[in-house]
């Protein structure tokens, strides 16, 4: 049924544009904010940790790349999963993937909150903060319900904000970087260094989002791993200058700073640069929480349409032609989470589920290539074949160890409901199959 969809598609997707729209989605609100916690943890050599996040990351999208080039399905790591391992660990992909983008959606959402507190402070106490936080959600799940196109216009406009903020602070606060707050005075302990690349992953999130739209890309065997490379590249370079600008800049009291990047902008270019840095960076966590809620409640839709979740949360609004009980479920979720969390404790939740994800589509890599599965064109190969999907497998074990005994616990919250639900609708999911193949 997928593929006869998939078959009515416009393959129109190139390389620059499937780059654009990997870095317009892995650019959100989390670099706003991770700086000063990768500082608390590895002081001076926090740089080090993009570098290692960024090998890891490197591996992982090679296994995307050889994957998207075999299965040119639209859902990005659910279909590969799916096509190589199964109906039920594809599910099971899906439900973790759809429970990190919620952790990460309510982590920006929380530091939404902060960041409006630091340009207002009359909303800086926990109340009004919440308060905020609950109606910024509900003013976009409403732009949400009332159409696709009144969102993705928001989204849109918003666009922008996402790279202007960022590139104005590397450029203008590098005549305010001093050598010496980059300086090492010894080197990281590996597992501080493990913990803290697993916090940043959470900058990295997006691409798997990125690859949904497999079944619109032309040439997927050569437009998937090269646009993944020229993404990686270049959002790698962003996020390690605005490190090493906002560190030179503020040296040790980067350390704990609740708006890092507007702290290392009024240091250096005085209250103005302060102010606008804020402005950019809400603007951008506006849009990233607009986009994100856009396409999560569609998650929620497509698993109650698959016969996962009850019938009515795939109901569709009468006049706007909207998931609308999706988009209210979702939003109370992630109400929930944003305003009962922290950045930080819900950055690194969403990463270790995704990351469990990830974890399926480098064993998916494995099985496509064995059971030498194709789409159209010669399919990438990624280098050291035998070698690249196994040591990106190890390397995300290595940051999953990292996890706390309470972050594992969720996870295996999230594990055992998407198991229960996959057991309990598997009788009424056949049933219909079989009455789809009568009619």
């Amino acid at each position: 049924m997928r593929r006869t969809a998939d078959a009515s598609l416009v393959r129109v997707l190139g390389v620059w544009g499937l780059a654009a729209s990997i870095v317009n989605i892995t650019v959100g609100g989390g670099i706003f904010r991770l700086p000063a916690g990768i500082a608390s943890t590895l002081g001076p050599a926090a740089p080090l940790a993009y570098v290692v996040c960024a090998a890891a990351m490197g591996l992982i999208v090679l296994c995307f790349a050889e994957a998207g080039s075999r299965v040119s399905l639209t859902g990005g790591v659910y279909a590969y999963a799916e096509v190589a391992l199964g109906p039920f660990f594809g599910f099971l992909c899906g439900v973790l993937l759809w429970a990190g983008v919620t952790a990460a959606l309510a982590a920006v959402s929380s530091f939404l909150a902060d960041a409006l507190a630091a340009l207002a402070p009359a909303i800086s106490s926990p109340v009004a903060r919440r308060t905020v936080t609950i109606v910024v959600l509900v003013a976009l799940a409403f732009v949400n319900v009332r159409g696709v196109r009144v969102a993705s216009g928001l989204n849109a406009v918003t666009t922008a904000a996402k790279l202007l903020p960022l590139l104005f602070l590397v450029v203008v606060g590098l005549h305010a970087v001093r050598a010496e707050n980059l300086r090492w005075n010894t080197a990281p302990a590996v597992s501080d260094l493990a913990r803290s690349s697993v916090l940043l992953i959470f900058a990295f999130l997006g691409i798997e989002t990125a690859l949904a739209p497999s079944g619109e890309v032309k040439d997927p065997a050569r437009t998937v791993p090269r646009a993944i490379l020229v993404a990686m590249l270049a959002v790698t370079v962003l996020y390690l200058a605005v490190q090493l600008v906002v560190q030179g800049i503020l040296g040790p009291s980067l350390a704990g700073q609740q708006t890092p990047l507007a702290a290392a902008a009024a240091s250096s270019m005085g209250a103005p640069g302060r102010e606008l840095i804020l402005v950019g960076s809400t603007v951008s966590m506006f849009g990233y929480i607009g986009g994100v809620l856009l396409a999560a409640p569609r998650m929620l839709f497509a698993f109650a349409r698959d016969g996962f979740l009850p019938p009515p949360v795939a109901a569709v609004h009468p006049r706007f032609h909207t998931p609308h009980v999706a988009i209210v479920i979702q939003t109370l979720i992630v109400i929930l989470l944003a305003v009962t969390g922290t950045f930080e404790r819900l950055a690194i939740i969403a990463n270790g589920s995704v990351l469990l994800a990830y974890l399926g589509c480098c064993a998916a890599v494995l099985e496509l290539r064995r059971r030498n599965v194709q789409a159209d064109g010669t399919p990438f190969r990624v280098p050291a074949v035998r070698v690249v999907p196994v040591l990106a497998m190890a390397v995300i074990v290595w940051l999953l160890a990292s996890l706390e005994r309470k972050e594992w616990a969720a996870l295996g919250v999230v594990m055992l409901v998407a198991v229960a639900v996959y057991g309990a609708t598997r009788a009424s999911r056949l049933r219909a199959a079989q009455a789809a193949l009568q009619q």
